[in-house]
């Protein structure tokens, strides 16, 4: 069984590979590594090594630090969660892409866009 530190880094990779856009393939010849390496990486199957964590962290133009947020705030709503959500809504794929649609909005219209959803969600 995978290491919950080595899932949630995996999540992060996969989270942040996705809001820049680029595929497992490009990455992982960023990287100099197979995709399939990727993949394993993204599931937390394979643990990433400080190395290459760091080459990933250049690849993606983030601190290597950005792998590790979160991890507390993950470990204590373990078991505490919205039904109506997913459980990891940072790995879902539709969640990233409206996240990615969100922000190639302007910035005034975004502002507008976010209280509509927030009114939205309190009727809901």
């Amino acid at each position: 069984m995978a290491h919950p530190v080595d899932v949630h880094v995996g999540k992060r990779i996969r989270h942040r590979r996705w809001l820049v856009g680029m595929t497992q393939q490009q990455l992982a010849e960023k990287v100099g590594i197979k995709f399939q390496q990727i993949q394993k990486y993204e599931t937390g199957a394979n643990r990433v090594s400080a190395s290459r964590l760091w080459d990933i962290s250049e690849a993606l133009d983030v601190p290597v630090s950005f792998f590790f947020e979160g991890l507390d705030v993950e470990a204590q709503a373990e078991g505490i969660r919205d039904e109506s959500m997913p459980a990891d809504l940072m790995g879902d794929k539709e969640a990233l892409d409206l996240v990615r649609s969100y922000y190639s909005i302007p910035e005034n219209q975004r502002r507008r866009l976010f209280e509509l959803a927030r009114v939205l969600s309190d009727v809901a």
